[in-house]
């Protein structure tokens, strides 16, 4: 008898493996699309503490201008949208072993990138910018930067870009600590990208700074998806042309910058 309840046993959890077996078979063959639709959740990888990408405000709720983009490609796709939040090493190693989808989150188009991920469209679209007291008439183009100083976080690529025209580097903390350096005359000019700028200027109207000078490659920013996820990615792209089309994203991109960044 106890041999029967045995073998017994033994068939029935031979069966249950085979069709655990069978599951996780069909969950490797199953496109990320596919189970999007079929959960009706798309995974997104964020920072939450980018400003004013994607951070949290007083009310610890998850904002920003990739978030809300996220959220409304989210509505136009049909599904809910989660996000995984994450320092950026983090996120990315996260996104990697399939812990989110896509990553909203400011990703710079490059030719690395690409070896490895795939691209939605972009929904930002920046350029390098020479930021420089509103009085100040010098600096006019890039190479007016020679012999100027320039404030930049030391390892920064913009600091390399400023002493590529021989500026002289002002060593500081990021961006606000470099413009309160230009404001009291303390440097010349400093280089970021103009949607940095915009934020600023966004944050502190009366700042007494301008853009003398835009570079002109555009800086380009989409959503990262898997390589060769090729239905998401069109999923998600038809979203972003309707959001382009009706309006939407510019309207995002007003209420956190104060003018349009996605085109």
């Amino acid at each position: 008898m106890k041999l029967k309840i045995l073998a017994k046993t033994l068939f029935l959890a031979s069966v249950s493996l085979f069709f655990v077996a069978c599951g996780n078979d069909e969950a490797k063959s199953q496109s990320a699309f596919e189970r999007i639709k079929k959960e009706g959740v798309l995974r997104v990888g964020t920072e939450g503490t980018y400003s004013p990408f994607s951070y949290h405000n007083e009310k610890d709720e998850l904002v920003g201008y990739d978030v809300e983009v996220a959220r409304a490609v989210g509505e136009k796709m049909g599904v809910k949208v989660e996000f995984v939040e994450a320092p950026w090493d983090a996120m990315l190693a996260a996104f990697d072993a399939g812990k989110s989808d896509v990553v909203f989150n400011q990703v710079t188009i490059n030719e690395d990138r690409k070896k490895k991920y795939d691209y939605t469209l972009p929904y930002i679209k920046s350029r390098s910018a020479i930021v420089v007291h509103k009085d100040n008439d010098d600096i006019k183009d890039f190479s007016d930067l020679k012999g100027k100083s320039s404030a930049h976080s030391a390892t920064s690529n913009w600091a390399k870009l400023a002493e590529s025209y021989g500026a002289n580097i002002v060593t500081t903390d990021g961006f606000s600590k470099a413009v309160e350096l230009i404001i009291t005359k303390r440097a010349d000019a400093t280089i970021n990208d103009d949607v940095t700028f915009y934020d600023y200027l966004k944050q502190k109207p009366d700042a007494p700074i301008k853009i003398a000078k835009n570079g002109d490659e555009a800086i380009l920013s989409a959503g990262l998806v898997k390589k060769g996820e090729t239905d998401l990615v069109n999923a998600i792209n038809e979203a972003i042309k309707e959001l382009q089309n009706n309006g939407k994203i510019k309207e995002i991109s007003i209420k956190y910058f104060g003018k349009d960044i996605s085109q």
